[in-house]
């Protein structure tokens, strides 16, 4: 376990941008505890390093407490609510946050040993880091149970000491590698003296005594007012300041039980008016005051058992002699000469070392500024950095080493059926124009238009689900196949010879000429038409269009728009078969890919290109079909070589899991490759391919491939969520890292669709040939 305190993570990063969605889990101002003021100072340095457009909090409220929070807290927990924790990860889900950092103290939560908040973190589909304000050496089944399983569900954790990092590992059997070390932050405090502030509290030419915080029995402040009569022997002008509330939970159960009992301990002991009570939370500009007018600070606590202080961390960033009890934290923070430290509970040791410090004042500045200078590494700023550094680090290696989501684990999937057909998507994103490009969640929108793209996809579906859709429904699907293709008749520029791409939901095209890619996908919706379609009206429109816009295809330089214009032309070619000019053309483009991946491929590397990038397996796909009916051997060898090897690189280590190429980076041959974005036009890439190449051969291999990058689409993939909405019946726009995009836009609903077609139409080839054969053999 190491970390660099100063981190700061790469702005560059190859991998990921850095996080710019963040949610804070945990308790904040102006609830007066110390999990709130850590937090809130948290959130601002990051907010004032990387800035605050999406960074938010989502506190808890104790019993019957209400707060008036800033605009930074967005959702309010309720500590025994345990359905409001649900309610949380739900709310952080469909927010498509980056990541949530989690600020762990038992107390705050509620449930046994706070385990409601287990509720929220276990439906949480981002990366998650976990801050330990409490690491237990000694813990209680709850308390253990609840650690363990916050340690299992969190990317990383957190600690502020090498203390707590050792008990991590020792007692909860947490790996190093996942534990990183940031102290404590602090203000960037001035190096002052402290007569500067003094009479702001009317100590001026006083020696001054510090303890502050929330006040409870466990701080030990008696043990310091019971040193004072010794103290005063030697110095008699000493002012011990006790400054904070009470604590909240000690007010609401005790009252100020304490805070009497320590006045009158002052009282009975004779020292009353050199103790000073400031009976209030002290805000954070208010701090510099308080703890710059000291010149001794002390930590009396009573029990080892802490592995932070959050008012400890102040004092040494402020510079401050210190004396503390041995508690865990404390004996880190101090050594090397930054502190005193005394026994639990002996008043005679904390005068005796309060005496010394003042004696001498050659030795209290020099220990002021060993405190100063360690703290310089631990300001605000640097622990922004360091927690950025973090965060990144999880968002990695959760790319990197995907799991799902703990509840998605137990969600049932039926994986080993194809579902239902439906259009019901299909329909809701095409309007009177045409097919639009993109969802917000299942609702069509219109802002961006349509594409040439997505409407040829659109007429390829439509042409195939003519044998597919119940009966009563070809109006419907000759509805949706007429607007799809008068769409590309819109699109197509007699001018250029060429498909626009971009039409805006204004109708306005977005540029001239549209990619060599949309082309090609126009001509294989017409081809497809031409070879399936038995609506003469639908097929001399595309005929037509067919025609007119299938000779520039030869002047392309794109592999994908060789690929998809062949395609198109062999569609069209199963239909019309003498047509030389076409069979002309498809074999060009063949040749063309045959040449590419000829002049590519390796041993290592069997690809027609030095990269991997969109719809790769189109190309194995157009190469097979166009070898298979010219009969080129050649061309059906390759097709085959490229598809088998492709495949390969799309699994996950040797589980029989689709893993497709990721779109946030892809792969470069000697290179990374990147998992995510996973991409639904991948998986019906491949589904195409490998039944065209179970078709050829019929060679059970090749139908298991396409399973297997089916049930992608149906959870079997590395969150184990489905893809496919069969309540809307369309599909979500791919697998980030850590959760599904819950978009349902129009390449991703009619690629699932097409995908669905081809495996429906496999197994009704496969049960005709099974009635074919048991009907010779009778």
């Amino acid at each position: 376990m190491s970390f660099s305190r100063s981190s700061e993570p790469e702005e560059d990063s190859a991998v990921l941008p850095l996080p710019t969605r963040l949610a804070f889990v945990g308790n904040y101002l102006p609830r007066q505890c110390g999990i709130a003021t850590f937090t809130t100072d948290l959130c601002t340095a990051i907010a004032d390093r990387y800035g605050s457009a999406r960074l938010f909090a989502i506190p808890v409220n104790d019993p019957d407490s209400t707060y008036d929070y800033p605009e930074r807290v967005r959702l309010e927990l309720t500590q025994e609510d345990k359905s409001s924790y649900e309610r949380g990860a739900e709310f952080l889900n469909f927010n498509g946050n980056d990541l949530v950092c989690l600020q762990h103290e038992y107390g705050i939560f509620g449930g046994p040993a706070g385990s409601h908040v287990l509720a929220l973190l276990r439906k949480l589909k981002m990366p998650l880091v976990t801050t330990l304000h409490t690491v237990l050496s000694d813990p209680d089944a709850n308390q253990r149970a609840v650690l363990e399983e916050i340690a299992h569900l969190s990317d990383r954790l957190i600690v502020m000491s090498e203390h707590a990092s050792t008990l991590l590992r020792e007692v909860y059997g947490v790996p190093s590698g996942k534990i990183d070390l940031i102290p404590h932050g602090v203000p960037d405090f001035p190096f002052t003296d402290p007569n500067y502030f003094k009479d702001l509290f009317g100590t001026q030419g006083k020696p001054v005594l510090l303890t502050f915080g929330l006040l409870s029995p466990n701080k030990g402040i008696e043990n310091v007012i019971c040193a004072l009569p010794r103290i005063l022997e030697e110095h008699e002008d000493v002012v011990y300041i006790v400054s904070g509330a009470t604590h909240p939970h000690i007010r609401r159960f005790e009252g100020e039980k304490y805070r009497e009992g320590l006045q009158a301990l002052a009282e009975e002991l004779g020292v009353s008016s050199h103790v000073i009570f400031n009976n209030r939370f002290v805000s954070s500009e208010e701090l510099i005051e308080h703890v710059g007018s000291a010149d001794i600070y002390i930590t009396p606590y009573r029990q080892e058992a802490q592995v932070v202080s959050g008012t400890l961390a102040i004092a040494l960033g402020a510079g401050k002699a210190i004396i503390s009890t041995p508690y865990w934290y404390a004996k880190e923070l101090l050594a090397d000469g930054r502190g005193v430290i005394v026994p639990f509970n002996d008043p005679d040791s904390i005068a005796e070392a309060t005496i010394k410090l003042l004696d001498n004042d050659a030795e209290r500045h020099a220990m002021r500024k060993r405190a100063y200078l360690h703290s310089r590494g631990t300001t605000w700023q640097k622990t922004a950095q360091a927690y950025m550094a973090s965060f990144q680090r999880a968002r990695i290696e959760r790319m990197l080493r995907p799991r799902p989501a703990l509840q998605d684990l137990f969600v049932p999937k039926a994986t080993d059926r194809l579902p239902k057909l439906s259009t019901a998507h299909l329909s809701k994103m095409t309007d009177d124009t045409g097919i639009l490009q993109h969802a917000i969640f299942s609702l069509p929108n219109c802002n961006e238009g349509y594409t040439t793209d997505d409407n040829a996809r659109a007429l390829i579906v439509a042409t195939m689900l003519k044998d597919s859709l119940p009966s009563g429904s070809s109006d419907e699907h000759a509805t949706l196949s007429h607007r799809y293709l008068a769409f590309l008749w819109l699109a197509f520029h007699d001018k250029t010879g060429r498909f626009r791409n971009f039409l805006s939901y204004g109708r306005e095209w977005q540029e001239e000429v549209g990619s060599e890619d949309s082309h090609g996908r126009a001509l294989w919706a017409l081809g497809t038409v031409l070879g399936n379609s038995e609506d003469a009206g639908l097929r001399g429109a595309a005929g037509r269009l067919f025609e007119a816009s299938a000779s520039v295809t030869l002047t392309f330089t794109s592999p994908r728009a060789w690929a998809f214009s062949i395609l198109g032309m062999q569609a069209y070619l199963d239909w019309f078969p003498g047509d030389r000019v076409i069979q002309d053309s498809r074999n060009v483009l063949a040749n063309r890919l045959l040449t590419a991946y000829e002049h590519t491929q390796s041993e290592s590397w069997q690809w027609f290109e030095k990269s991997l990038s969109y719809s790769n397996a189109r190309l194995s796909q157009a190469l097979l079909i166009a070898g298979w009916r010219s009969k080129n051997a050649r061309m059906i060898e390759a097709g085959f070589e490229s598809l088998r090897w492709l495949v390969a690189e799309q699994h996950r280590g040797h589980d029989v899991v689709f893993v497709p190429i990721g779109s946030r980076g892809f792969a470069v041959a000697g290179g990374i490759k990147a998992r995510f974005d996973q991409q639904p036009v991948e998986a019906c890439a491949t589904i195409a391919a490998c039944v065209l190449a179970y078709q050829i051969t019929h060679e059970q291999q090749w139908l298991e491939e396409a399973w297997c990058a089916f049930r992608w689409f149906l959870g079997e993939n590395d969150l184990q969520v489905p893809l496919y909405d069969a309540v809307t019946g369309g599909c979500k726009d791919g697998l980030h890292p850590d959760r599904v995009n819950e978009n349902q836009g129009a390449e991703s609903t009619l690629s699932f669709l097409m995908a669905l077609l081809e495996m429906q139409n496999i197994e009704i080839t496969n049960v005709e040939n099974l009635n074919q054969e048991t009907s010779v053999s009778i």
